[in-house]
This record gives C-alpha cells, sequence and structure tokens, in this order.
C-alpha cells in the first residue's frame, strides 16, 4: 500500500510541538484592525492548542500518530 499523503492544506495551518500537542494560530488578525485593541492585536500573535474535538481529524491529516 503507498504511503499516505500529508493534507497541505492542514500542514500550512497547523504544528506539532516536541511533546505532541497540535498548535493553532488565532483567527482574527487579517483585516478590520482599525476597531482593536493594540492589546487585543498583539495577542493574536501567540499560538493556541487544538480543540480536543479537533485533534483526531487533523493529526489524521498531518499524519501524526
Amino acid at each position: 500500500m503507498p504511503k499516505m499523503k500529508t493534507h497541505r492544506g492542514t500542514a500550512k495551518r497547523f504544528r506539532v510541538t516536541g511533546s505532541g500537542k497540535i498548535m493553532r494560530s488565532k483567527q482574527g488578525r487579517n483585516h478590520i484592525l482599525s476597531k482593536k485593541s493594540q492589546k487585543r492585536k498583539r495577542n493574536f500573535r501567540h499560538e493556541t492548542a487544538v480543540a480536543p474535538s479537533d485533534q483526531r481529524v487533523i493529526a489524521r491529516n498531518l499524519n501524526h500518530k
């Protein structure tokens, strides 16, 4: 059987940490930024962990575990 291919759209949006957590960037940083406070925009820079309910599908698309 051939190797599974990584879903390239998923690979561009998520990354796996050394401990195995799947991280994602926060939504809301692309446009209509003038009404958002500087503190709010600054907090968009940090990554956050994916919700447990989404982890299985994302990990399968990334061919991870």
